[in-house]
């Protein structure tokens, strides 16, 4: 749906105005509306354009973070593994984790000790408990070098993070939230009991509106929203601390990931990503500047290639990495001496003068605690907001498309594979792990391969880019390739130049001719 236009109004009065179009934000969005507030929320660029699209897409409970007693947001986020994969099950499933055990590093009593309680803090029902692996016999031991005997082998969740981010808009949205993308609210101002909000459209143009509440979700951009756009006296601190991954071609056939522990006392990951790649990651390091210039460093790069080294028989190398992304956290700076020592936990302050409209900024946070996180918000404004005092309710209902049982993907290709046998499986398999059963609608009508329309490269078809554009705010062809898919690795540039003429066609085709 289009980005709002025009100079007026977009309406009298909402209960919430958010800023930010990342997880937190969106799924802050999900929860108010589905207690009944009316919501709208506002995006500069694109729905998880900036630390919600560089996760190491993982929904886990954080092994590390017992080393740093952290057992609240363990528990909360281990508990939460699960209530996200049945919210979600198209585009998160369980995964594997090998984690060989180092003779020079934490010692096994160790590990068992801690994976005992992570096996057990957060009410695990439906992911296998850990277990030992002789790596003599085992196929995870055969990509290793000579050396490694022995791996504890323990579960948590895989999720596409950008996709997660679109869909808890698109469930905002159909519970009655406007979403508006490519709007950067450039001032906002308490007057007469609420906010007065001003918003720059990608046209150009301004606009206005007023909210009771103000939820500043800005992630990397929370203290420059304080600061310069509602210019509030808050001694609150964000810590950026900037995270890069790498991309490699396969490294090892098998689909388990591998937890890999550092000299330095970091962990790295190596996960199966996209079929074809191993994805590694993650750096901890501060970090300063605008956060949209963040990049992966030459160092970061030379890092990450060295630690997987450490473990795999066959090196990883600069020359073999594909790709590269890196994200900015917005940590609540609490003083820690080191990045990789500073809190994940979310910290939410309120700003709510006597008879002045509320202000609540998000600090921190991980993906997997988006829903709690969310839930938090609302207690914090309900006293300002009756209607937040209604019962949780975000983790029992799905999001738009995982109205199938948690481990119901292989029945659902087949189901749909019988309503259309003439798709190609791969395709439907990447559809499926996408838009689950919204696969029914995108090929409604479809009876052969020319309904699927043009060919974009890979398997990116016609018919799948309008659906992006119609129902998830896609507005260029980076939008599709690396945030509502990654394509983008299997694209070339004139594919990609076809895709963004396409794109702009669509849009210009939909765009309103009066404001929203």
């Amino acid at each position: 749906m289009p980005p709002v236009t025009g100079t007026k109004p977009m309406a009298d009065l909402y209960d919430i105005a958010i800023i930010g179009g990342g997880v937190n934000g969106c799924g802050i969005a999900r929860d108010a509306a589905g207690r009944g507030a009316s919501v709208v929320l506002f995006e500069q660029g694109d729905l998880a354009g900036g630390t919600s699209c560089a996760s190491t897409k993982l929904i886990h409970g954080g092994l590390r973070y017992l080393e740093h007693y952290e057992f609240r947001l363990v528990r909360e986020a281990l508990t939460e593994r699960e209530v996200v994969w049945r919210m979600a099950p198209h585009i998160v499933w369980p995964l594997r984790f090998v984690l060989p055990h180092h003779k020079g590093l934490r010692p096994a009593w160790l590990l068992r000790l801690g994976l005992f309680l992570y096996d057990h803090l957060g009410g695990r029902k439906l992911l296998p408990a850990t277990r030992v692996l002789d790596l003599a016999t085992d196929d995870a031991g055969k990509p290793l070098a000579p050396g490694y005997r022995k791996a504890f082998e323990y579960s948590d969740c895989w999720v596409e993070d950008s996709r997660l981010v679109v869909l808890n808009a698109r469930d905002a949205e159909a519970r009655g939230a406007k979403i508006h993308t490519r709007a950067k609210v450039v001032a906002a101002n308490r007057e007469d009991g609420c906010w007065s909000v001003t918003v720059a459209l990608s046209d150009g143009s301004h606009s206005t509106v007023r909210a009771k509440a103000l939820v500043n979700a800005a992630g990397p951009w929370v203290a420059d929203v304080l600061n310069g756009v509602v210019r509030a006296n808050s001694g609150a601190g964000v810590r950026l601390v900037q995270g890069s991954h790498i991309v490699v071609r396969r490294l090892f056939a098998h689909d388990r990931c591998y937890i890999f522990q550092n000299a330095d006392g970091r962990i790295i990951f190596a996960i199966p990503y996209e079929r074809d790649f191993t994805l590694i990651g993650t750096t901890d390091v501060d970090y300063k500047g605008d956060p949209r210039a963040v990049a992966a460093s030459e160092t970061e790069i030379g890092y990450l290639c060295a630690a997987a080294s450490e473990y795999f028989a066959s090196p990883v190398r600069r020359e073999d990495v594909v790709w590269t992304y890196s994200g900015v956290r917005p940590l609540y700076d609490d003083g820690a001496s080191k990045a990789q020592e500073a809190t994940r936990d979310y910290v939410l302050t309120l700003d709510a003068p006597q008879g002045g409209a509320p202000l609540l900024s998000v600090f921190g946070g991980k993906i997997t605690t988006f829903r709690r996180l969310a839930e938090s918000a609302m207690d914090k404004l309900k006293g300002r907001l009756p209607m937040l005092d209604k019962p949780s309710w975000s983790g029992g209902a799905v999001l738009p498309g995982g109205d199938f049982p948690a481990t119901g993907y292989e029945a659902l290709v087949s189901s749909i594979a019988a309503e259309h046998p003439w798709i190609e499986r791969g395709l439907l398999r990447r559809l499926v792990r996408a838009y689950g059963t919204d696969v029914r609608t995108i090929l409604k009508g479809a009876t052969g391969e020319a309904d699927l329309g043009l060919r974009f490269g890979a398997d990116l078809t016609e018919r799948e880019v309008r659906w992006l554009v119609d129902k998830e705010w896609a507005r260029s062809a980076d939008d599709i390739l690396w945030r509502r898919s990654k394509l983008g690795l299997r694209i070339g540039p004139e594919d990609k130049e076809a895709l963004e003429r396409f794109v702009a066609q669509c849009v210009a085709a939909a765009a309103p001719a009066v404001p929203a």
